[in-house]
């Protein structure tokens, strides 16, 4: 976890930005001490936002699946992770 004051934001917006790129991590950024932003690079977010889908999707698979309900076959599953797989590692790059 990478944490800088948030007047940085201000003074080094490119450095910043550069450090959020390279590292591929959030930079949280302090007002008086405190948390205030966290701030990352586009690539990372679009990927954290389609992981964070498919952990959404994969758990309402399951409660389905623990209620009884019916669900989607093994190969239609395997199918879609591929695809969410794939997207993923795309936006990585």
């Amino acid at each position: 976890m990478l944490i800088k004051p948030s007047a940085i934001i201000r003074q080094n917006y490119n450095e910043i930005a550069d450090l959020c790129r390279e590292t591929k991590e959030p930079v949280y950024l302090t007002k008086n001490g405190e948390g205030d932003l966290v701030v990352m690079d586009i690539e990372s977010f679009v990927r954290r936002e389609k992981l964070l889908k498919l952990r959404e999707e994969l758990l309402a698979v399951e409660e389905d699946w623990a209620a009884g309900r019916a669900g989607i076959t093994p190969d239609e599953l395997e199918q879609y992770l591929e695809n969410v797989i794939s997207e993923t590692e795309y936006a990585a790059t």
